[in-house]
């Protein structure tokens, strides 16, 4: 969908939260946006027949008729205590978006997690107003929270009316992982789209049908979502938010990553990139990353600009000052690498030998090897033999079917059956490093009874399937406490095993795996222990190893044990010892920089392997190759950049004395379940009875923190994007319990994490602000109301006086500002003449006119149809008021259009000259689209609304 000339845009006076009559029923306007075919409105039934449907009107082919709030007719609230009025009030403004640019944390501070200075930094980054998009490069090092942040980022978008339609792409292994963190701590819940999911899709969809209009928040990894079948379909997608993880992969322009980023990118208003090693160390590679972002921030055909980076960029390690003073006892601090340096068995020895001297260091002959690059396969071999004799015995294998009948390939043939002999004697005889490993998952705990686990990663599958065969017996474990995890494995099996580990109840204790699970996936719940069975020859892959149990969250301080082994042949042995030196060196880049990639500056695992290996060879030293920790904060490169750089953003409200959390709420309800209890007894039948009485079998208790419900069908349709089997197991859909604490929803994850029957899902899921349940009541109690009706109550005024909401939009429909208003007529026969004030929120102006507080309602309020005569008056002097008041948030939204114009008309005279190179026709696409978006983003309308009229309380408060 495209952007219309602002000439063409209809003057339908709707925004977010307003009301209109389409097809003669009543719908909640959710979202409106201009298109190539007019204007296009969202919506959500409201009257009887078409309650809880979802729909889009073109102004075009319907006849969308707003309320006239001038006509708004009065009726008095006889509900006890005004319950009814209370209710529809903070409903009313729960489906209200905050103004884009409202810079205030509110639902993400009030989730199921603790949210720190640090991550609320980078939320208040990406809402910062001078930013038309809210884009950002989550950097963060391995283990801060990214998941969190990224949650958090995605409620406040939501609350602003700019997470309806939401993708998340992220490695296939932690697909459950993202999804479960999501719905648990946030309360967002999105369908999973994995192998086992997209055939789900396909089932119910006709093939022709795109999945991705079908559902509105997606959870799909990237290696099926670039696939070429997707293209056509992502290309005519729009999305509000777009979460790219693991974003590193996206730099090289060449790649179908960076294909589906750019698509991505152009279709979404939102874009969130998270990588922990976020630049190859290539300004040009690192700038395609930031074009992403902001298709302005680098020059056409220029350098990287610091200053957009820092604009664009957040980066923290364990040791920034930021962090190391909130974390606390709840990120334990890494122990001293344990390296175990472990004399080669007799036959391991032989082997040993063998490969030095015939194949690593052979002297003026050379090595047997009969292929191109002679120099490398030898060291393949040194690799395989330091991971198992099994896995070199794999690799001579391999490499036999792989000769041909030459008189060169026969020598080598001679060369690696002799060698296989002795690789075969010590495949049969116990290997000094496998004892080794036996002895110490012993000692650390790891055995029949005992609740120590330990995850034992090696590269070469055949070393894990020989420790998965040998650990159980070695051990006193049955077969299924010692679980095998590699690349080649099914990605649900995968997500299976990642999540059985984290349960207490899980019957592993031993993890083996390959580097499948070095990326992204969290180990550190019921595990402190990580063991190199072969060391990575790369700082990168040793520090992804590590990161899997050394983050936030981990309370036992992470051990890193590194096994060695050392042979007796001098040479070979003395480079060995450069592997536990790496261990070392990526200790110290943790704690000083956060970041091992600089210390070689290749940025990728296989040129860093190269160079290792080459170091190995003799070709070079370890110094000469790995830089001190002082050498790349001194350079003058994209690590020297990142270790210089303040990528903190802005100041946390916590810190600085800003507004807090709950300035934006109405206050009419200390807590979430207090609305939600309120919402469902404000109906017209008992919310406690049966279904066939109209009720949900509600019950809650407040001092456990726990209320359950069976969930209408409505209800229901809502929850259906989550897992079957969580829905099944935890029977949510035939009776949902929900921790109405935070206390009782920590306690019910953490049990989740214990559950003997395997399930990572809590079994009460946590009343979070965004809850599909807080969403249901409240479209339940909107639609409480007649058409065009507003309630009379009583409360702390002295005339009647009518409490009204102005927001201003622009040209997408999304609220820019909103002001609160109130106008008092102290004549009541001279209704043309109302005294404005204007309140600085919500609650403030609910607490003024004193409906903040529970009050007796004594009976309805007397002839409130007399009242009538306020409205009009009321919503004509709300509207000179607010002109003023919205025209000042119109000029500030306006300068930032206008600041952000100038750079894109900067940046298209800076292309000019361009235009020939294609990569500049690339950027220049972007950088219209965005002119395209900037002009839409401009403020365009004003709405004003009444909300309730209050008369005078003789009564009093209760």
């Amino acid at each position: 969908m495209t952007t219309t000339d602002p000439s063409t845009e209809s003057d339908l006076a709707i925004a977010p939260g307003s009301v209109v009559v389409v097809r003669d029923e009543e719908w909640l306007v959710r979202e409106t946006e201009q298109t190539a075919d007019g204007l296009l409105v969202h919506v959500q039934g409201l009257t009887e027949l078409v309650r809880d449907t979802r729909a889009c009107f073109y102004q075009s082919l319907d006849d969308i008729r707003p309320l006239d709030p001038r006509a708004a007719r009065v009726v008095a609230d006889d509900s006890p205590r005004y319950r009814r009025s209370r209710v529809w009030l903070d409903s009313m403004f729960r489906r209200t978006p905050l103004p884009l640019a409202d810079p205030t944390l509110t639902v993400s501070t009030r989730a199921l997690a603790d949210p720190l200075a640090y991550q609320r930094t980078a939320v208040r980054k990406v809402l910062d107003p001078s930013n038309i998009r809210p884009r950002v490069l989550l950097a963060d090092a391995v283990g801060l929270g990214k998941t969190l942040e990224i949650g958090m980022i995605l409620s406040e978008l939501v609350r602003r009316g700019r997470g309806e339609r939401i993708l998340i792409v992220s490695p296939r292994h932690v697909l459950e992982q993202m999804q479960r963190e999501m719905w648990a701590r946030f309360a967002l819940p999105f369908v999973r789209l994995d192998s086992a999911g997209i055939q789900q899709v396909r089932q119910k969809l006709p093939a022709t049908r795109n999945p991705f209009t079908y559902y509105k928040r997606v959870i799909v990894s990237i290696d099926t979502l670039k696939s070429d079948r997707y293209v056509a379909g992502l290309q005519q997608q729009r999305w509000d938010a777009v979460v790219i993880d693991e974003s590193h992969n996206l730099a090289n322009s060449l790649t179908l990553n960076n294909r589906l980023a750019r698509i991505l990118a152009r279709n979404s208003e939102a874009l969130i990139l998270a990588s922990a090693t976020p630049h190859n160390g290539r300004k040009d590679s690192f700038a395609e990353l930031i074009r992403l972002l902001d298709p302005a921030a680098v020059p056409a055909g220029g350098d990287l600009p610091r200053d957009a980076v820092e604009r664009l960029v957040v980066r923290r390690h364990r040791h920034s000052p930021e962090v190391a003073g909130v974390v606390g006892n709840d990120w334990a601090e890494r122990l001293p690498p344990n390296n175990i340096l472990i004399p080669a068995s007799p036959a391991e020895d032989a082997v040993a030998h063998e490969l030095a001297d015939r194949w690593l260091f052979p002297g003026p002959g050379g090595s047997p090897y009969s292929g191109a690059r002679g120099s490398l396969f030898p060291w393949t071999l040194a690799k395989a033999m330091l991971s198992s004799p099994a896995a070199l015995a794999e690799t001579i294998q391999q490499r036999l079917q792989r000769l041909d009948d030459s008189a060169d390939a026969e020598a080598e043939r001679h060369a690696l059956k002799n060698l296989g002999k002795l690789t075969a004697d010590a495949v049969r005889e116990p290997s000094a490093k496998y004892l080794r490993l036996v002895q110490h998952l012993r000692q650390i705990g790891v055995g029949r009874g005992s609740a120590t686990r330990a995850v034992v990663f090696a590269e070469r599958i055949a070393t894990l399937k020989d420790l998965q065969k040998r650990l159980p017996k070695d051990l006193g474990l049955t077969d299924d406490a010692v679980r095998i995890m590699h690349g080649g494995l099914p990605d649900d099996q995968q997500q299976d095993l990642m999540e059985s580990f984290k349960q207490a109840g899980s019957e592993i204790r031993v993890l083996v795996t390959g580097d499948v699970a070095s990326e992204g996936v969290n180990l550190h719940v019921q595990c402190h222990e990580l063991v190199h069975y072969d060391i990575p020859w790369s700082l990168i892959r040793i520090e992804q190893r590590n990161g899997r149990i050394d983050r936030y969250g981990q309370r036992e301080s992470p051990r890193i044990t590194a096994l060695v082994l050392e042979p007796s042949h001098e040479r070979f042995r003395g480079d060995l010892r450069v592997l536990a030196r790496l261990m070392d060196k990526e200790h110290e880049a943790h704690t000083a920089l956060g970041d091992v990639a600089s210390l070689m500056g290749e940025y990728s695992v296989s040129a860093e392997e190269d160079a290792i290996r080459d170091v190995l060879a003799g070709e070079g030293s370890l110094d000469e190759v790995v830089r001190p920790v002082e050498d790349v904060i001194d350079g003058d490169d994209l690590a020297s950049w990142f270790a210089d750089f303040d990528f903190e953003g802005a100041p946390d409200a916590a810190v600085t004395g800003g507004d807090s959390e709950d300035d934006r709420g109405t206050g009419l309800y200390r807590e979430e379940i207090d609305y939600l209890d309120d919402a469902l007894r404000a109906g017209p039948f008992d919310p406690t009875g049966p279904a066939a009485a109209g009720g949900v079998q509600w019950t809650m208790d407040r001092d456990f923190g726990v209320a359950q419900l069976v969930p209408p069908p409505d209800l229901v349709q809502r929850l259906e994007v989550l897992p079957q089997t969580y829905l099944a197991e935890r029977r949510v859909t035939e009776k949902l319990t929900l921790a109405t604490t935070l206390t009782r929803g920590k306690d019910r994850l953490t049990a989740a994490s214990a559950d003997r029957d395997g399930s990572g899902w809590p079994d009460a899921h946590f009343l979070a602000p965004l809850h599909p349940v807080l969403d249901w009541a409240a479209d339940r109690a909107l639609a409480t109301l007649g058409r065009n009706q507003v309630f009379a109550v009583r409360g702390t005024v002295q005339n009647p006086t009518v409490l009204l909401l102005g927001t201003l939009t622009n040209r997408r429909g999304q609220v820019v500002a909103t002001g609160w208003l109130s106008v008092e007529f102290p004549d009541a026969g001279t209704p043309s003449f109302g005294l404005v004030t204007t309140h600085p929120s919500a609650a403030e102006a609910l607490r003024d006119l004193g409906l903040a507080h529970e009050r007796s309602n004594p009976g309805p309020v007397a002839d409130a149809t007399g009242l009538q005569q306020f409205i009009g008056p009321a919503v004509d002097l709300a509207r000179s008021t607010m002109s003023g008041t919205l025209d000042a948030a119109a000029v500030r939204v306006a300068q930032v259009v206008e600041e952000r114009s100038k750079r894109l008309a900067r940046w298209e005279f800076e292309a000019d000259a361009l235009i020939q190179r294609s990569a500049v026709k690339q950027q220049r696409t972007g950088v219209r689209q965005e002119q395209e978006l900037v002009a839409a983003m401009a403020p365009d309308r004003q709405l004003v609304r009444p909300l309730v009229v209050v008369v005078p309380d003789e009564e009093g408060r209760l």
